[in-house]
């Protein structure tokens, strides 16, 4: 493909597995994000506040944002992001942890083959 037929849009995908070593750190860290956010009307405040205290993902899924991830990659502009958090049975000696590996079908559509 030329330059022109190249599409500049690129996807990113990131997968992160967090050990929580404290979660009272982390709800507190998620409240104090809450309090500097001076934009957020107060019904939402309270559902956020009362999310990030009840449950740890909720409050690394508040503390994780993309746009920090590349505000700072020169050249790039965010044009949509989505995440979420859950808690997870983790086994990094499972073949379903392995992040080296694909379902293969994404692979073929970034060779072109699919």
């Amino acid at each position: 493909m030329s330059t022109e037929e190249t599409s500049r849009f690129v996807r990113l995908r990131v997968e992160l597995v967090l050990e929580v070593h404290d979660e009272d750190e982390v709800a507190k860290a998620a409240l104090r994000r809450l309090a500097g956010d001076t934009g957020l009307p107060e019904a939402e405040r309270a559902h956020a506040e009362s999310a990030v205290t009840e449950d740890t993902a909720e409050a690394l899924a508040y503390l994780v944002d993309p746009f920090d991830l590349v505000s700072e990659v020169p050249g790039v502009e965010l044009q949509q992001a989505s995440w979420s958090s859950e808690r997870v049975d983790y086994d990094p000696d499972s073949p379903e942890w392995d992040l080296d590996e694909d379902d293969g079908e994404d692979d073929e559509e970034e060779d072109g083959i699919g």
